[in-house]
């Protein structure tokens, strides 16, 4: 059984499948997403309107038996930046759906109406299935009722409250291995995109599910045993090591050091009241709580940096707290308070939206004299805001940009008009290439240069040096071939430091395809990725003015280094050459 896609109309509500293009056959994820809708959408469109499109693919890994390969990517042009856009998430549900072998799934048109559907899809069939009951609701208690509904082997994927209110802040959210709505593809509002269509959630059954396809078995199970060795020696990804003891947010302490850890709405890059929302301090309270760390967020990862924290007793569980989530929602709005973070991160997550773009909003609220920096009971009353869908909670839910013009903010941390993420790119300039020149608008990921900058994985950079072109360039170009991949960017610590690794993930690729890929096609692999969401972004108006820092980077000297980002333009602009 080949692979196929399911095209979606949301306009007749008509669901097929289709053969998977021949010329397809070596894309997954990112780089599936990203051609698609270059192929498809026109970059002049509006994104909530019916030209637009939405697509989710696993990679091309994902569903098999390779380590920490559990990724789905979500494409569509972001109602949030106006360019193309490409969210990651880590979840049971990639898995399902690359073992129906559906590499896509891609939604287009738009209902006329009101209505909601959920599109139910099993492995020779889909249906729609009016979602209206769900309309307004909370997603934890929704998801609950779902698994009910559909039974608890299925995946889940939707939307909550924030994009039924077209809000730009809105992820897509997928279940976690408990069944929990924590799994993002928050950035970029393609929440917003997905309800837009009419669309309100989508129910994976793979019930009699072929698995996916394995062209050549000895040279993928080589490849694992590669790469598996590589991820379990190496001292940030294996068993007791950094992510694994500590999950994402061992980083809270190290770059609050680092002087990068911004507080208060991007104002200072320091505070020692940072401690009391670190990862250790977390896995402490994880543990007396009763809550599960390490863990998994896909079946299959080896890393296991996951999470699931509780109120105390182990009650409520919210999910993960990731690095990003515990700095967006605790010090950028001056919280040092776990409780307050955490709840704010179940808001988060209970109304569909993505925790970086809505800590920024959040500080940047505080900023404008909504309520005090520091106030976490404030800042959960004006998520209630966009419960209750108030005028003040459509101008939340629609980003930091969109906050910081209707409050009269100068100090607005965005690129492309996305929120920056835990890092000041006035301390660590690297990352700051990065967010300025990634397609992507502000986004860590797209070129993860702490890896080097900070951590010293991949070689040494020191994090003031200005001459960072190279390194994002190259960080970008391998970052968006892993995301192709389905495995999740933390093998790169590994495979970064340890050839073997590499090659390892390389033979499992061709092991899937059938191909005679070597590492030394990688960077091209990326390169055309990247190369086909820069045309994309020019063609809908982009230009090199794009690919900077908001002016307050450049002038404002962040304490306590009393640095500016201060790498000039001609750098930026050596990034991709223009």
């Amino acid at each position: 059984m080949p692979k196929k896609m399911l095209r979606v109309n949301m306009t007749k509500l008509e669901a097929k499948f289709e053969d998977f293009p021949a010329d397809f056959a070596a894309l997954g994820g990112r780089a599936l997403t990203s051609t698609i809708v270059a192929k498809e959408v026109d970059p002049l469109c509006h994104p909530l309107g019916p030209s637009n499109k939405l697509i989710f693919a696993p990679g091309i890994v994902t569903g098999t038996a390779a380590p920490t390969s559990g990724r789905i990517s979500v494409g569509a042009k972001s109602p949030l930046t106006g360019g193309i856009k490409e969210a990651n998430a880590g979840t049971p549900f990639s898995q399902k759906l690359a073992r129906m072998r559906i590499a896509a799934i891609v939604v287009e048109g738009k209902h006329i109406g009101k209505d909601y559907y959920t599109l139910k899809v099993t492995k020779d069939k889909a249906e729609f299935i009016n979602a209206n009951k769900w309309v307004g609701k909370g997603l934890y208690n929704v998801y609950k009722e779902l698994f009910k509904e559909y039974g608890n082997k299925v995946g889940i994927c939707g939307v909550g409250i924030a994009a039924e209110l077209m809000g730009a802040a809105s992820g897509i959210c997928f279940n976690d291995p408990e069944g929990l709505p924590s799994r993002y593809a928050g950035r970029g509002g393609l929440g917003a995109v997905m309800a837009s269509k009419g669309l309100k959630f989508i129910i994976i059954d793979e019930t009699g599910a072929p698995g996916v396809e394995i062209a050549n078995e000895e040279v993928f199970r080589e490849g694992i045993a590669k790469l598996r060795n590589a991820l379990t020696t190496h001292d940030v990804t294996k068993p007791g090591g950094a992510l694994n003891s500590y999950g994402t947010s061992v980083l809270v302490n190290i770059i609050n050091e680092a002087g990068g850890l911004p507080q208060r709405n991007f104002s200072a890059g320091q505070d020692d009241r940072s401690e009391k929302v670190s990862g250790e301090v977390k896995a402490e309270e994880i543990k007396k709580r009763g809550g599960v760390r390490p863990h998994f967020c896909s079946p299959g990862c080896i890393i296991q940096c996951s999470e699931v924290w509780t109120k105390a007793g182990g009650k409520d569980p919210v999910g993960v707290l990731e690095y990003e989530s515990v700095w967006a929602l605790g010090p950028n709005c001056g919280i040092y308070n776990l409780d307050d973070v955490g709840e704010l991160n179940r808001a988060c997550n209970d109304l569909g939206l993505d925790t970086i773009e809505t800590g920024d909003l959040l500080a940047v609220a505080m900023e404008g004299g909504l309520i005090e920096f520091g106030n976490g009971k404030g800042a959960l009353k004006l998520m209630e805001e966009i419960q209750k869908k108030t005028p003040t909670g459509r101008i939340l839910a629609n980003g930091t940009g969109f906050t910081g013009q209707a409050f009269g903010v100068t100090r607005v941390p965005v690129v492309k008009n996305q929120g920056l993420p835990a890092y000041d790119p006035r301390a660590i300039k690297g990352i700051g290439v990065t967010y300025a020149t990634t397609p992507m608008g502000a986004d860590h990921t797209a070129g993860y240069a702490i890896a080097t900058e900070i951590m010293g994985v991949g070689g040494t950079a020191d994090p003031r040096d200005t001459k960072k072109s190279d390194l994002s360039r190259n960080l970008q170009i391998a970052t968006a071939a892993v995301d192709a991949t389905g495995y999740c960017l933390f093998i790169a610590f590994a495979v970064l430091d340890i050839p073997e690794g590499l090659q390892g993930v390389v033979e499992t690729l061709n092991g899937v395809l059938g191909a005679n890929l070597t590492v030394n096609d990688v960077p091209g692999y990326g390169m055309q990725i990247i190369k086909t969401e820069r045309d994309f972004n020019k063609a809908a108006g982009f230009t090199e003015k794009n690919d900077r820092l908001p002016e307050f980077f450049l002038k404002e000297k962040l304490p306590p280094f009393n640095e500016v980002f201060n790498v000039p333009d001609e750098e930026l602009d050596k990034v991709w050459g223009s």
